[in-house]
């Protein structure tokens, strides 16, 4: 009976206790233009425990990808921050989000125009609307700018969390991710208005995911052939037989590798391509396991192994690229701008 009235008091006791640690949290909402590109900063703040990437501050019930990126509703990209206020305040949450976009530009963020990227601190207490205002007025003041800031400050409104790959986009496709934030025109401003080493602390170099975030991402076959160069049986992988068009992507850092365009059938029952789609991306070494010399594939940036290169491909280049499907994530045709490879479109037209 003792152990058993011990169990059930301390079962509340962490009941209580996990009740009021999350009792603490709270919620902050930004809209920065794209969110691929404000999840990071917040992330890496200590106190932060959550940043989730969605859309808000329409007058639509409800939004998508789709109905917000077409201008059907008139819905924000924004961020979700749950955070401890105890170890990081408001005013950090908004000083970081100021340091993100360019809050003079009300017709979009950079290259990325539309109302859906336009910027908005949204409040959920009054005295959260107090420290915003008086931090818009602070910068305004400043002249760092020589344009008014127009940020608006807006009452929170319901928050529509966004498709799962959206979500920590910049874990996922970190090459990509760094070449979009870099090409839109967004790195440069926060080097040029911030200066660099703000940039360098909010994710922009390339980092490889830690070796237990990739056992958590990975598929055990995907976690083997990346890390331990190993290879999928052949005929029972995702990609061998795979006819759709779109271009293949490193499963770990997002950096294009291959195109539909020069994948053949080899009859090996691998993923078979006569070259890649960028070259610079690939890195090839000599390989002497299994009693034999081979050309190992790896990805640049991932550092994944992919497979080998042989030369008994068909023309033009008479080279094939025997790839595991476990190193590629495809991204179909219909797909690529809605997953920021547009510029891969004019091969397929």
């Amino acid at each position: 009976m003792n152990y058993i009235l011990m169990s059930s008091v301390l079962a509340i006791g962490l009941a209580l206790f996990s009740s009021a640690a999350m009792a603490k949290q709270q919620t902050a909402i930004f809209g920065g233009g794209c969110f691929w590109c404000m999840e990071p900063p917040f992330e890496q703040l200590e106190g932060v425990v959550e940043v989730v990437a969605g859309y808000t501050g329409g007058t639509e019930e409800d939004a998508d990808y789709q109905k917000v990126s077409s201008g059907r509703t008139d819905h924000y990209e924004a961020v979700r921050v749950i955070y401890d206020p105890t170890k990081v305040s408001y005013k950090d949450l908004v000083e970081t989000f100021w340091r993100q976009i360019d809050p003079t530009d009300d017709g979009g963020q950079f290259a990325d125009r539309g109302s859906h990227y336009r910027t908005a601190i949204f409040y959920s207490t009054e005295e959260q609307r107090q420290i915003a205002e008086m931090s818009k007025k602070e910068l305004d003041e400043s002249e760092m700018f020589d344009r008014p800031v127009v940020t608006t400050i807006v009452p929170a409104e319901p928050f529509y969390v966004a498709e799962e790959y959206h979500q920590d986009y910049y874990l996922k496709n970190v090459l990509h991710y760094n070449m979009y934030k870099k090409g839109s025109g967004r790195q440069p401003f926060i080097e040029r208005v911030w200066g660099k080493e703000m940039d360098n602390k909010n994710g922009n170099a390339f980092t490889k995911p830690s070796d237990e975030q990739l056992r958590q991402r990975l598929t055990p076959m995907q976690y083997k052939v990346t890390q331990k160069d190993g290879t999928e049986p052949p005929f029972n992988n995702d990609f061998w037989n795979n006819k759709e068009a779109g271009i293949y992507v490193d499963i770990v850092s997002g950096e294009p590798l291959f195109s539909s365009l020069d994948k053949f059938e080899s009859g090996t029952g691998w993923p078979s391509f006569t070259r890649p789609l960028e070259p610079e991306n690939i890195v090839e070494h000599e390989d002497r396991s299994l009693f034999m010399v081979r050309i190992e594939v790896r990805s640049k940036n991932g550092d994944s192994h992919l497979g080998h290169v042989f030369e008994d491909g068909p023309p033009p280049t008479n080279l094939r690229y025997c790839i595991n499907s476990a190193s590629l994530r495809f991204v179909g045709l219909n797909d690529l701008e809605e997953e920021g490879y547009e510029e891969y479109l004019e091969l397929f037209k």
